[in-house]
């Protein structure tokens, strides 16, 4: 099982020097595109390109320097909600192994890969050096895709949908929250629902047969058996895959 988690704008500062060591080496040609393309403009071209406040001026000014940055682990670099409530700091090593992030500059990285500190974001439109103005999308294409589609085994989706369209996984597991009202109707959590899938990742990963799940229906046990509330998909879903987690 590889649970793909969604990336954080909050990202933990500093880092060992390194350099940079990313998984999924097809990506690569990519990544060092967005990088060079972020390294030619100045730091005023680059919050407006990235629609910045004045006070991110010192991340903007981090994206022009990213090859030679201090790096460290992905799952640590990333900060919030989510990664709050998966507490990878408290993991064994073969539940670390079993995540993977998401990200706008690096389509996806395993937790130990090391990155450094950016701001970037799917929904970002970032000038390249040939005058073009290309979205995340169209920079990424089918690359992120190809690459999750080639891991082995099941994929459990937990990106948001902006990081789910650089790269969707045909046959993934995907999960929506949803809580119950007072008057026993559904709502979509918004809110907490970074919340809830941090808890629900870390319960994933931790299983003990995690590695042997293959479908949604061995992804709802494991989440039963830790107590947690989860539906699976009426036979007319619109997608078979998703799976709900009940709060």
């Amino acid at each position: 099982m590889l649970i793909v988690l969604p990336p954080s704008e909050t990202k933990a500062p500093g880092g060992e020097m390194d350099g940079i060591d990313v998984s999924f080496s097809s990506l690569d040609p990519i990544r060092s595109a967005i990088m060079d393309d972020l390294a030619a403009l100045d730091v005023d071209e680059m919050m407006t390109a990235l629609k910045l406040p004045g006070t991110k001026r010192e991340e903007a000014e981090e994206n022009l320097e990213l090859r030679t940055a201090p790096v460290m682990p992905a799952i640590y670099r990333y900060t919030g909600v989510l990664y709050d409530a998966l507490d990878a700091g408290s993991l064994p090593d073969p539940a670390l192994a079993r995540l993977a992030i998401g990200s706008a500059l690096f389509g996806v990285v395993r937790a130990g890969d090391t990155i450094p500190r950016y701001r970037l974001s799917g929904g970002s439109k970032l000038p390249a050096r040939d005058g073009t103005v290309p979205t995340m999308k169209a920079r990424w294409g089918s690359a992120i895709t190809d690459a999750l589609t080639e891991v082995n085994g099941l994929i459990v989706d937990m990106r948001s949908g902006a990081y789910q369209q650089l790269g969707p996984v045909p046959g993934a597991v995907t999960v929506r929250v949803e809580s119950v009202q007072e008057d026993g109707s559904r709502k979509v959590v918004s809110h907490f629902n970074k919340h809830y899938k941090g808890e629900l990742a870390r319960v994933l990963a931790t299983a003990p047969d995690a590695d042997s799940v293959t479908d949604i229906e061995g992804v709802a046990a494991i989440a039963e058996a830790a107590g947690m509330t989860v539906e699976l998909p009426s036979s007319d879903a619109k997608d078979p895959n998703q799976l709900t987690l009940v709060v």
